[in-house]
């Protein structure tokens, strides 16, 4: 488990781990390496059966093992294109070069964060991680799909990887014909012309050349990734195999407790605010309000390029947010339950099981897709991909004894069943609930 290894010593000689050869390994050199590794955990655990996990999730990145910090690297084309966050900051990224056998393949992970649906909203994320890279941690650590430890991360670890920082509250999506100045406040709503120079700029230093491509994100950031999949697509040389994973992005257009539209008001004011409509599905667009095609219900029909669904059927933001949002919750009945699944009684759980019920009629036309990928297990929780805990590990949630990393890389390397879909709460016993108590 990544949680129990130890940090190699860097040498300075070298620039790095004080052994060079390690670079070198093939990819099955390090799949027997970390297979032999993964039972003498699993030997550890049967002799000190005392050691147990908690299955309610706080943090599923704590002690899960060595990684190195990341430095955030700020567009050097940004301001010639004005590609600006919303206060006007320069947006960017974090870059770790891939080795070996991955030295030609690229993963993209867009980070999420919801997003921002009038002057005010926005006014107010600009002064945040969200909305300014001036406030940004300027290291990150890359755990789960994102590590390069082989152990957690056993098909994509010797990828080039890159983090995309958000923080312009559309999704990548929104456009500077839509800008306020209101009393002298400017906001920027560059979403789409971020998204185009970081492509630019990614290209530029390596990606022009993958073998391999692979687009991901979480939440905000995987709604992106379907948004902008087949352009993606598009960038790249025509042999490139291109595919595409949006984690805890499928967010549905569902009437709350109280019968009122409240994701698709939120979403109109969105796409309307901030001008989102240009980047929207175009078939979708010609037959929808285009706020309606901001729900990827609507448009992942549409997409061409292969994609991969990481779904929990109890997602704890879309409850809170789509389901049971405070406006609808006037005795705060739902409080404990929305905080914890644990705490759900009966009359809840029903309402819950209803809410995964219409997620997969929903996904029921995309399960048929031939080129598409599905993982929807019953778990109360967001993203999966980015937290060691949640993406591969020994204690991770399992579907039919696969992790989510397995499912995706047997998904992405066709190596074998690519639709996952688990039973419902609390049917399974390896799922992560998290605990949202204490934040």
């Amino acid at each position: 488990m990544p949680a129990n290894q130890l940090r190699l010593p860097r040498s300075a000689a070298d620039g790095g781990f004080p052994w060079r050869w390690w670079r070198q390994l093939s990819k099955r050199h390090w799949t027997i390496a970390a297979a032999a590794a993964a039972a003498a955990f699993s030997v550890f655990l049967l002799i000190f059966p005392r050691i147990s996990f908690s299955r309610t999730l706080t943090d599923t990145n704590t002690n899960s093992g060595a990684s190195e910090w990341v430095p955030f690297t700020p567009s050097s084309k940004a301001q010639e294109k004005s590609a600006f966050c919303l206060d006007g900051s320069l947006p960017g990224y974090h870059i770790q070069r891939g080795f070996g056998s991955g030295s030609d393949s690229w993963l993209l992970h867009v980070e999420g964060g919801g997003w921002c649906n009038t002057v005010s909203s926005c006014s107010s994320r600009k002064k945040t991680s969200l909305g300014s890279s001036t406030y940004m941690e300027h290291r990150v650590q890359f755990f789960g799909i994102l590590s390069h430890d082989p152990l957690q991360n056993p098909d994509f670890f010797n990828w080039n990887k890159v983090k995309i920082r958000y923080c312009d509250g559309s999704s990548f999506s929104s456009h500077p014909e839509s800008e306020p100045n209101n009393n002298g406040t400017k906001i920027f709503f560059r979403g789409q012309l971020i998204w185009d120079t970081l492509m630019d700029e990614i290209l530029s230093i390596g990606m022009s050349k993958a073998k391999e491509a692979f687009l991901t994100g979480c939440s905000a950031g995987g709604l992106a990734t379907l948004i902008h999949c087949d352009d993606f697509r598009d960038l790249l040389p025509k042999d490139t195999n291109v595919k595409c994973l949006a984690d805890a992005s499928f967010f549905l257009n569902e009437k709350d407790i109280a019968g009122k539209p409240t994701i698709e008001s939120f979403y109109h004011g969105v796409v309307h605010n901030q001008g989102v409509a240009k980047s929207l599905n175009r078939d979708c667009a010609a037959r929808s309000e285009p706020s309606k095609c901001f729900f990827p219900q609507e448009f992942i029909a549409n997409i061409k390029t292969p994609v991969f669904l990481v779904q929990p059927a109890y997602d704890f933001w879309q409850i809170a947010n789509i389901l049971v949002p405070d406006s609808s919750d006037r005795n705060s009945s739902w409080i404990r339950c929305k905080l914890n699944i644990l705490n759900c009684d009966s009359k809840q759980l029903n309402v819950l099981h209803g809410f995964r019920n219409s997620l997969l009629t929903t996904l029921q036309k995309f399960r048929q897709n031939p080129k598409g990928g599905l993982f929807v297990n019953s778990c109360f929780v967001h993203c999966q991909t980015w937290a060691a805990g949640t993406w591969h590990s020994p204690t991770s949630p399992r579907i039919n004894n696969k992790t989510v990393a397995e499912a995706v890389g047997d998904w992405y390397f066709r190596r074998g069943e690519s639709v996952h879909i688990d039973c419902p709460f609390p049917c399974n016993p390896t799922c992560y609930h998290r605990d949202l108590t204490f934040g």
